[in-house]
């Protein structure tokens, strides 16, 4: 999940120097490896998704499959994780603990590990997405060993201050748990892709029904499939992708 400077310019749309100063500045989440930079994709899908550019359609390309084992779509994974209305909670840390215990989890899940994985993803920096909608989600979702993935929203009985990128107070928490890394990029790109379509967005402002909502993400990702295919990468810029 590791890519060069090269390979997220490309994704972001930037130069590599624009890439290079965003870092020096502290703007881009990054890591210093042998006196070169890396970024993780998540990080980069989250912060693009914060920030309203075009990465989400770039890595939302990258992140569909072509042939082999087909990966779940969002409208399953929100079948699987249900929606919930009117989820109490007066401030961040008890709104966390509701979702863990709404969302509906095989038995053999540890609920407790998996809100304190949320919180410790929550002290790296908020979810809070802006506009009234945060995505509590684990970067390494193998720890959880869930067998199937899924997707739970819950509208909030009350907005919070959950610390997002705009100050305001969030009122939808998307919740993503997955079996494997790469159906974690493949949910978290495709959320990030319907979270940028205004039909969608209106409908969660005024807490659409279940059925409204469903068939909202089934036209989101109709479009999504109909969407030209991503050209293939470079051999030099294959390697970490």
């Amino acid at each position: 999940m590791e890519l060069t400077v090269r390979q997220a310019a490309r994704l972001l749309d930037l130069s590599e120097r624009t890439v290079h100063r965003m870092v020096a500045r502290g703007e881009l989440p990054a890591y210093q490896v042998h006196d070169q930079h890396r970024f993780n994709r998540t990080e980069l899908l989250e912060w693009a998704l914060a920030n309203r550019v075009t990465a989400v359609d770039a890595i939302l390309k990258e992140t569909t499959p072509e042939g082999g084992a087909a990966l779940p779509t969002l409208g399953e994974a929100l079948a699987a994780g249900g929606i919930v209305y009117d989820l109490e909670g007066a401030d961040k840390p008890s709104a966390l603990k509701a979702l863990v215990y709404a969302m509906p989890l095989p038995e053999n899940v540890d609920r407790e590990l998996l809100l304190r994985v949320l919180t410790a993803r929550e002290a790296l920096g908020s979810t809070g997405m802006g506009e009234g909608i945060a995505v509590p989600h684990v970067r390494n979702p193998i720890v959880l060993r869930v067998p199937a993935p899924q997707v739970t929203l819950c509208f909030l009985a009350k907005p919070i201050d959950f610390q997002a990128v705009d100050g305001k107070p969030v009122f939808a928490l998307f919740s993503l748990v997955s079996p494997t890394v790469r159906t974690h990029l493949h949910l978290l790109s495709r959320l990030a892709f319907a979270l940028q379509d205004p039909g969608f967005k209106a409908m969660l402002d005024r807490r659409g029904r279940p059925e409204e909502i469903a068939a909202a993400i089934r036209r989101i990702e109709a479009g999504i499939a109909e969407r030209p295919a991503a050209a293939p990468a470079s051999p030099d810029e294959a390697g970490g992708l």
